[in-house]
């Protein structure tokens, strides 16, 4: 996939001071071979070269640490002391890269700045302004800030997204397909749901039989809250009615109605102590005590005399509740419960699941009224989609065929094709990227026919395309002019000069046609110094960068006409 989130169309003509995004300052601790280095990029096209060995594939692999990387302790020159390195970006008024950090709560004042640290232990920490942050957060931000691309990358061409997004994105498709998009979810989201239902009817259509069954059961012995309970504590009265009200006769008879009741003692005690008080009126308390005994005594006599009374030998009412009971406590085994409680609550779940299989069927009908609604609107926007594939795709062809013409790829040809699909998200069709090499007549799928360098060069077409319609942030290219020389590579580093005019492009070449087409020229050596080989990096003068050229065209010590040949280049 193309590594920009959420494009974002816009006219990008301009000149260099209209370049919203880009890294103006790269700095490099401990790294590999390089002990200490800074970087200031320019805007525009900024070349890196350098012998082989020199050390551009180690700057490559710092800056991909800044852009969420995997790090590796092995990588430290100086294994005593952390890796750091930092990146400083402008950003201006980008609104995706605004929105994203207010989003995430990073501070941001004018300079954006990622650090990624990496101790001898192998811990790697990450920074946004200073404030650590997470590995994705640092990835998802740093695909706002460069899109690197680097030999193996042009393996992604031929893949069908990155195929599909490059036409999308061409096309003006953005604002539709994103609305395309939340519409499928919500549909295939409806779909499930039927999916559901369909499955919950089947299993009630199952169930509802035994379900019925088990709630006429329960419907038949009508309970009441707590029946069972109540019933038990009568039937334990009825059953022992006869022992119950000896016993409270007896209790009765002994505190007031038999020979010597204990209510009259204790009349007789008050009585002899009335006499005493007057003679000794100490024991009033004491009277006063056993006045109240007494008609306490006197009222509980009578309150159990009228519960005896109350209670009968009611042997009809005792095979009621006994019935009641038996056929409470089948239920209850039969269910595993203890109490009425329970067997409610299962009535009233029995109830709510055969009424479910009336709200289901509602709720089914609404959904597939709904997906239904949903999936013409998604055919609408689809065959919009569809239309402005259709009209891109020969604009498309044509403009990557005459790229292809330039970057010394005259009988190369690229073709777009449309395959129909049932509704998925991304639309109704398949797109794939057919290429013939040769002008054979034979369209075949890129992946399987273009070559490495052919990929390269491909990509390069279509990405200076994309660049021109969507602002793409710093695009960062390593030795993608792999496999070309020449008026080829002359014609590479037209194009880049070209999409810098609106953008920061950073290019590690071996091609003195690119490396003359530079805005910024830095070159990587290495240097001996007392603790071992360091690398080094130099922002080359006017005079050096005539040098620089013209050893990459003749050699070490590079002839008068070689030196003539590399002025022309950079003009």
């Amino acid at each position: 996939m193309i590594s920009v989130q959420k494009p974002v169309l816009k006219d990008v003509k301009g000149n260099n001071n209209n370049i919203v995004t880009m890294i103006h300052k790269l700095l490099i601790q401990n790294y590999a071979i390089i002990d200490a280095i800074e970087i200031d990029f320019h805007s525009g096209l900024n070349i890196i070269t350098g012998e082989t060995g020199a050390g551009k594939s180690i700057l490559m692999g710092a800056l991909g640490l800044i852009l969420g990387g995997r790090a590796d302790s092995s990588s430290l020159l100086n294994k005593d002391k952390k890796s750091i390195i930092e990146g400083f970006f402008a950003v201006k008024e980008k609104k995706l890269v605004i929105d994203f950090l207010q989003e995430e709560g990073f501070d941001y004042e004018g300079t954006l700045m990622l650090r990624r640290e990496i101790s001898a232990s192998g811990k790697s920490r990450a920074f946004i302004n200073d404030s650590p942050c997470t590995l994705q957060q640092l990835k998802q931000l740093s695909s706002l800030l460069v899109d690197l691309h680097q030999q193996f990358d042009t393996l992604e061409i031929a893949e069908s997204d990155f195929q599909r997004e490059v036409i999308d994105i061409l096309a003006g498709n953005h604002s539709y397909y994103i609305s395309f998009q939340e519409k499928y979810q919500q549909w295939k989201q409806l779909l499930t749901n039927i999916q559901k239902i369909e499955t919950e009817k089947a299993n009630f259509a199952k169930e509802a039989d035994y379900h019925q069954f088990l709630l006429d059961e329960l419907i038949q012995l009508n309970l009441k809250e707590n029946e069972l309970e109540e019933l038990d504590a009568e039937w334990q009265l009825l059953s022992n009615a006869a022992t119950i009200k000896m016993g409270l006769s007896n209790a009765y008879e002994a505190l007031d109605n038999s020979e010597q009741p204990l209510t009259a003692s204790l009349k007789n005690i008050q009585a002899s102590l009335t006499n005493i008080s007057k003679l000794y009126p100490v024991i009033e308390l004491q009277l006063e005590r056993l006045k109240t005994l007494y008609i306490e005594l006197k009222d509980i006599a009578q309150e159990l005399s009228h519960i005896a009374d109350s209670i009968t030998d009611n042997e009809a009412r005792a095979i009621v509740v006994n019935e009641r009971i038996t056929a409470g406590d089948k239920l209850l085994r039969k269910h595993g419960f203890t109490h009425t409680k329970e067997l409610l609550t299962l009535q009233t779940d029995l109830q709510h699941k055969l009424n479910a299989v009336f709200t289901i069927d509602e709720q089914y009908q609404q959904y597939q009224e709904a997906a239904k609604k949903l999936e013409k609107e998604l055919q609408e926007i689809a065959a919009i989609i569809k239309a402005n594939r259709s009209k891109q795709a020969p604009i498309f062809e044509k403009a990557v065929n005459t790229l292809l013409k330039q970057v010394g790829m005259p009988n190369a040809q690229i073709k777009v094709a449309f395959e129909p699909t049932q509704l998925t998200i991304h639309g109704t069709e398949e797109i794939q990227f057919l290429f013939d090499a040769n002008k054979q007549g034979r369209f075949e799928p890129l992946g399987k026919v273009a070559s490495g360098g052919e990929l390269s060069r491909l990509m390069l077409c279509i990405k200076s395309l994309v660049a021109s319609t969507i602002d793409l942030p710093t695009m960062i290219f390593d030795e993608i002019d792999t496999g070309i020389s020449g008026e080829a590579a002359k014609q590479v580093g037209i194009i880049m000069q070209t999409m810098a005019s609106t953008r920061q492009i950073i290019c590690i070449t071996h091609q003195p046609q690119i490396a003359g087409k530079a805005s910024a020229h830095f070159y990587v050596y290495k240097e001996a110094e007392k603790d071992g080989i360091k690398t080094k990096i130099k922002l080359l003068t006017e005079s050096e960068r005539v040098e620089a050229i013209a050893k990459m065209l003749g050699g070490e010590k590079p002839t008068a006409a070689a030196l003539e040949n590399a002025r022309e280049m950079m003009n």
